[in-house]
């Protein structure tokens, strides 16, 4: 899988933050055929173990021709990761982190 150009700058601005990187990329699969992979898996302790957030960041630059064909293809994938984090891990929150590329 490629990674995104913006990949490095959300992961060192994640750890930053406090995040720890767990997964990159977060792989999910959804059938024996059928895997989908996330860019970023990452968690952080808010105030005790159980109070612990998880989230996954799918990265996105609009860099080609066509803008809105991107801005589908990132939707569907988006809804898509979100159908199985949902079935796999419902703790985690799914975020698109989306970087426009100035033309």
């Amino acid at each position: 899988m490629a990674k995104d150009i913006f990949h490095e700058q959300v992961r060192n601005a994640l750890i930053k933050e406090g995040w720890k990187i767990t997964h990159d990329p977060l792989t999910l699969r959804i059938s024996e055929a059928v895997k989908l992979q996330i860019d970023l898996g990452a968690e952080i302790a808010i105030a005790a173990e159980r109070n612990s957030e998880k989230i996954a960041v799918e990265i996105k630059s609009f860099m080609g021709d066509s803008d809105i064909s991107a801005f589908h293809t990132a939707l569907g994938q988006y809804l898509n990761y979100c159908q199985a984090i949902e079935e796999q891990e419902p703790e985690r929150i799914v975020y698109e982190e989306i970087k426009q590329w100035i033309k």
